[in-house]
């Protein structure tokens, strides 16, 4: 993952973020008021969408946090659940508009769904967080150009 972070602080979390957490499931990096999320990600990784969504809706029942709906939002996501995704994913961005992975996955879920126009107002949203871009918004039209067939 390439994240342009600024300070030496968050260079070496990105770091150790970088060789420990799988591409596929992020959350915000940056979020120093998370539960602990290792396990879940391991889950998630090893593709244990039951066991990753039964952990999560435990941190769910105890903890607004935005990385925890996020994640919730992926995993159900990944399960077919596109309804309840969602859901999920609209109360991380309630709770931090600018969650640049919520945004990503928000926009993967229309392109799943096959609203096109929905993941492109995501793609601008992301422009805008991370104007020098950044990997969500490479991701996001990564996932738009397949489903367009380039």
């Amino acid at each position: 993952m390439k994240r342009m972070l600024s300070g030496f602080a968050h260079f070496c979390a990105a770091a150790v973020y970088l060789t420990t957490f799988p591409a596929f499931a992020v959350d915000n990096i940056e979020s120093t008021t998370a539960p602990d999320l290792t396990s879940v990600r391991a889950k998630i990784e090893a593709r244990n969408y039951a066991g990753a969504l039964a952990e999560l809706r435990g941190l769910a029942d105890n903890n607004q946090q935005a990385d925890v709906y996020n994640l919730m939002g992926f995993t159900l996501r990944k399960t077919g659940d596109y309804r309840t995704s969602l859901t999920y994913y609209t109360k991380a961005l309630e709770l931090q508009p600018d969650h640049k992975a919520a945004r990503e996955y928000l926009g993967e879920l229309y392109v799943e769904t096959g609203d096109l126009p929905k993941a492109e107002e995501q793609v601008a949203l992301l422009k805008q967080l991370c104007p020098g871009g950044c990997e969500e918004l490479e991701d996001l039209q990564k996932a738009i150009s397949m489903k367009n067939g380039n």
